[in-house]
């Protein structure tokens, strides 16, 4: 039987005696069993992210990220990156967490037990059936984070609940529950150790596997990364250089004279603007399946 995330481990007791090697090979240990727990969710996260790229693809929806304490900056902290990363746009991204996220502050733990709350922003968020909403909390029972899985599910958006306590209020209330069960915590119920682990592994999964399925990713680069910074940047052109098959200084041209690396590659395979422009609407952004389309109707006009 696998120990609650917040039991007290009897073979830690003693932890503050012991000598620093012997500490951190115990964290260490608690991180790696961590990792490897998440492997029985995979099947489950599969169906999750399918229903969400079915949801994302088709409509101007939202993914939703919901939590408090460490799960809630864990769940931010996912949010965040989804923009420089993939371009996934602003106003597509919400972020509800208990108390407000002013880390300037610290978190309000009180915040973390208000349901009402929790309800009021996701009523507040006007979420709705294109929405895709992901709820995180370690033990499954901060209750305003099932206070916004359960309106957000009234509302008819896809929920998703990710926690690491079998049979949890949050994993009842959403459409798919992601449990990984971690265990005790080396430092007893200090969930920012095993369980956040493997909820950053979860959050990780399933939004990077979202962004490659709805065309963020080409082959295994990310396309669509935003290049605010010389190192960025210098990705982009790569990018270009790698699959348009050019050198790096006609990449780079055709990089700043393009805007994309999408729009890039497509232009350095001899389409013109409104060719490659209406191969991406069609597409969605997809760039494989741009692809695809500008060959074949050059080939239907031989």
């Amino acid at each position: 039987m696998v120990e609650d995330t917040e039991e007290m481990a009897h073979r830690f007791q003693g932890l503050d005696s012991w000598g620093t090697a012997d500490v951190l090979e115990s964290l260490w240990s608690g991180q790696s069993r961590a990792v490897a727990a998440c492997l029985a969710v995979l099947p489950g996260l599969s169906a999750a992210v399918d229903g969400a790229v079915e949801r994302l693809a088709r409509t101007d929806g939202r993914l939703v990220y919901a939590g408090a304490g460490s799960s809630g900056v864990l769940a931010a902290l996912d949010a965040l990156e989804l923009g420089p990363t993939f371009d996934w746009p602003t106003a597509r991204t919400v972020t509800l967490f208990a108390g407000g996220l002013d880390l300037t502050r610290g978190f309000d733990a009180a915040a973390e037990d208000d349901a009402a709350s929790g309800a009021e922003r996701a009523r507040e968020a006007r979420l709705g059936p294109g929405d895709v909403v992901v709820g995180v909390s370690a033990s499954g029972h901060s209750a305003f984070t099932v206070g916004v899985v359960s309106e957000a599910r009234g509302r008819d958006a896809l929920t998703v609940a990710v926690a690491c306590r079998p049979d949890s209020p949050l994993g009842r209330t959403a459409a798919h529950s992601l449990v990984v069960p971690t265990g005790a915590e080396v430092i007893a119920g200090s969930t920012r150790l095993g369980a956040g682990t493997a909820q950053k592994v979860v959050l990780n999964l399933f939004s990077s596997a979202v962004m490659a399925r709805l065309g963020h990713v080409f082959d295994n680069l990310m396309v669509d990364v935003r290049p605010e910074n010389a190192k960025l940047r210098q990705r982009c052109v790569a990018m270009v250089a790698r699959l348009a098959n050019v050198d790096g200084e006609r990449a780079a041209e055709a990089l700043a004279h393009h805007g994309s690396v999408k729009r890039a590659v497509l232009r350095l395979g001899g389409w013109d603007d409104g060719r490659v422009d209406a191969a991406l609407a069609r597409a969605g952004g997809n760039l494989r399946r741009a692809m695809t389309w500008l060959r074949q109707a050059g080939e239907g006009e031989r």
